[in-house]
């Protein structure tokens, strides 16, 4: 055999090799199999915290086999044992502080894989939960909206215990959003009303039984007319393209009316004569 022609030192370093690609490859191939039956976002995020945890506790049982077996004697062991934690207790302050915070999202469950979150004034979609990162897949950023840019951004661990956390979808998947509509004094307020609900319910009727409550109105004063404020719930990861559909859709039906304006800051000069 080919270990046979190797020194001991290089025959121990070719088994653990060996067994860390026979490891990975039966983990991605089991983390795969389960993917596919995944039917929920939770169920995603067990799935990955699951396969994480198993090569953190294969990686550390490894790690105690190589000491032991290069340590020696029990003597050899506690020693080496005593240095090694020192030193990793000295260089490592600030990783071990995120594996704490790791185990606190992994524990506590303040957001999920899937989840939309705000990280201070870092904001993104959970794509994965490590032992040292989170990552997010940035929405904003490169626009003025929400929508994915398409960065990956990575968040030490750590700072989850320095920054506020703002999670959009711990309750659910759905969240409150507004279109604000201005209207002249002038015109039929209550056709203006019924324009802006029923196009909110047209456009969100495919998950209405899914959300907390119908769309509905609020209403206020401003310099040029009335503020129609329609309210409705839409997935957090697309409320901008609903927000833009509800826009669009009630602008088409104002304009087809005559008895709805839209108000706009403007002046009118009237001559009277004398």
């Amino acid at each position: 055999m080919v270990l046979e022609f190797l020194t001991q030192p290089w025959r121990s370093i070719v088994v653990v090799a060996v067994i860390f690609v026979v490891y990975f490859v039966i983990k991605a191939f089991l983390k795969k199999a389960l993917i596919k039956q995944v039917r929920t976002k939770k169920m995603k995020h067990n799935i990955t915290i699951f396969t994480n945890v198993l090569t953190y506790v294969f990686v550390l049982i490894v790690a105690v086999m190589i000491v032991i077996y290069f340590s020696g004697d029990k003597i050899s062991l506690g020693i080496t044992a005593g240095l090694l934690t020192a030193a990793l207790g000295w260089a490592l302050q600030r990783p071990i502080t995120g594996i704490a915070a790791w185990i606190m999202v992994v524990v506590a469950k303040p957001f999920s894989i899937g989840d939309r979150i705000i990280v201070g004034a870092t904001q993104g979609d959970v794509a994965n939960i490590t032992l040292s990162h989170i990552y997010l897949k940035e929405f904003g950023g490169t626009t003025g909206g929400e929508e994915t840019s398409g960065r990956i951004i990575m968040i030490p661990n750590s700072v989850l215990f320095e920054k506020d956390v703002v999670n959009y979808t711990l309750q659910d998947d759905y969240i409150l959003d507004e279109v604000v509509v201005a209207v002249t004094f002038s015109s039929d307020m209550d056709l203006a009303k019924k324009i802006c609900l029923d196009v909110a319910k047209k456009v969100t009727k495919d998950f209405s039984d899914k959300v907390p409550g119908e769309p509905y109105l609020r209403l206020n004063f401003q310099q040029s007319g009335m503020d129609l404020r329609v309210r409705f719930y839409a997935p957090a990861d697309k409320r901008q393209l609903y927000h833009s559909d509800i826009s669009e859709e009630i602008l088409k039906r104002i304009s087809a009316e005559r008895k709805v304006e839209i108000a706009y800051p403007h002046s009118e000069i009237l001559y009277r004569k004398k």
